[in-house]
């Protein structure tokens, strides 16, 4: 999945929720632009896999920015209009992640 929604990226396959807009412009640790999650997916890779989400399957991709910035963001695919649907987008807290790709317990 994480090939289609890179190449999604690429042709500007893309849909941003309301909910998404909303945390990338109040992030706590300062405001995500468009390219920042462009950069995160082409480096990214699939942290978590959500298949049973519904309308489509879902995942959280780890990625960093060309300013080594990490971001996670979870995104459906769309198989039947090949796009990519963006649900939310954060910079993941140290103090909750290890490594930014494992959740502390």
């Amino acid at each position: 999945m994480l090939r289609e929604i890179q190449d999604c990226f690429k042709s500007e396959k893309i849909l941003y929720t309301k909910h998404a807009r909303d945390e990338m412009e109040n992030e706590e640790f300062g405001e995500i632009k468009e390219e920042e999650v462009f950069d995160a997916v082409v480096s990214g890779k699939i942290i978590e896999n959500y298949q049973e989400d519904e309308p489509y399957p879902s995942c959280l991709i780890y990625g960093r920015t060309r300013e080594n910035r990490p971001i996670h963001l979870v995104c459906a695919y769309s198989k039947e209009s090949d796009m990519v649907i963006i649900i939310t987008v954060y910079q993941p807290d140290p103090k909750k992640w290890i490594d930014f790709e494992r959740r502390r317990i």
